[in-house]
């Protein structure tokens, strides 16, 4: 269960730092829309799938057995 909510967190960190640059560098551009969806949408998703994954890791952390 450990290593499942560790992968958990680095998957969902991965893809929530990825969808913030993207959002980051499209607002950068000039754009406001990226593939149908606004660049504030895209950022809120990010922040949210950042946000996951430390709870992952921190249910991880809870999960180790105690010495």
């Amino acid at each position: 269960m450990i290593n499942l909510l560790l992968w958990m967190g680095r998957l969902a960190g991965l893809l929530g730092l990825a969808l913030v640059v993207v959002a980051v560098l499209t607002r950068a551009s000039g754009a406001w829309h990226v593939a149908g969806l606004q660049v504030g949408t895209l950022l809120q998703v990010g922040i949210a799938a950042m946000a996951c994954g430390a709870w992952a890791y921190a249910a991880a952390i809870a999960e180790r057995p105690r010495l």
